[in-house]
């Protein structure tokens, strides 16, 4: 098995080193408040000395500011640095010439997991970076998660996490606006669950409904199709589920803007085509 120093002792980085011990890795830990530690030391960790301390640093902070101010001047000779820290794409490939400047190598990662979910089934972890670096820490980094490599540019791994987590919050938060307005007139929120799985379900198919599909299908081809149901319709269809949201006394700041953008595209001139025309109003701000 092989050595790893996880830096970073919030939630999800002593989950990691945790995970990491479990899979029979000698594993050290690291953090700026280092009572932080103890625990995972009472389970067979090892105290690194600093943050640089070991050939294999798993950096999980709050932003890559955090890596910059724990490593400080270190040198990092022959090391590799792999950070499932989040951040701004931009950031990170900044991040790998300043760990480059210092002798290291820098694996970017986001991890699609919340903490519970780390070493388990389902879980994966978009990378990106030296593809060769990366296969040589593979088998450590497997006790995680799946490994997913989406290619050389440090800031891809972050482009592809941050567009899943727009996914995943403003489509729950759209259900919380649901459930808020359905509340309103005494429908449970345990009433309404079998819907919205379906419709999730749905989304993700290849049905007639399967629009996570049919609206890449459409944008890689750069044709909307609208004649049965158009955007001008898909407007205003927006207005009115604001005015519903209005009548039951819902915040509406996120619809309105929905409603806006629908409404951009179609004073655009771009009423008759489908759906998937908000994407050029969106590439064009």
């Amino acid at each position: 098995m092989s050595e790893v120093t996880v830096v970073g002792l919030g939630p999800m980085g002593s989950t990691m080193a945790e995970t990491f011990l479990t899979a029979g890795h000698q594993v050290k830990v690291w953090n700026r408040t280092a009572s932080k530690a103890e625990p995972l030391v009472a389970k067979g960790a090892g105290r690194a000395a600093t943050a640089a301390d070991g050939d294999l640093l798993v950096v999980s902070q709050i932003s890559y500011e955090a890596m910059y101010n724990s490593l400080g001047d270190a040198r990092l000779d022959g090391k590799v640095v792999v950070n499932l820290s989040s951040d701004s794409p931009e950031r990170l490939r900044a991040a790998a010439r300043w760990v480059s400047e210092r002798g290291g190598t820098l694996v970017t990662g986001g991890i699609m997991v919340p903490p519970p979910g780390i070493g388990q089934p389902g879980a994966y972890t978009f990378y990106s970076g030296p593809k060769d670096v990366l296969d040589r820490h593979a088998a450590t980094l497997e006790a995680l998660s799946e490994i997913t490599y989406v290619g050389e540019d440090e800031g891809l791994a972050m482009m592809y996490y941050q567009a899943q987590l727009l996914i995943f919050w403003s489509s729950l938060t759209s259900h919380m606006h649901a459930m808020a307005m359905l509340r309103t007139a005494g429908v449970s929120p345990l009433e309404f669950l079998p819907f919205v799985r379906e419709t999730f379900t749905q989304l993700g198919g290849d049905g007639p409904m399967g629009y996570a599909k049919i609206l890449a299908e459409e944008v890689a081809a750069g044709t909307y199709p609208g004649e049965q149901n158009s955007l001008h319709m898909q407007a205003v269809g927006m207005g009115h589920v604001v005015e519903a949201l209005e009548e039951a006394g819902v915040e509406t700041t996120v619809p309105r803007a929905l409603q806006a953008l629908f409404e951009r595209a179609d004073a655009e001139g771009r009423g008759h085509e489908g759906l998937g025309t908000v994407i050029e109003s969106i590439s064009k701000p």
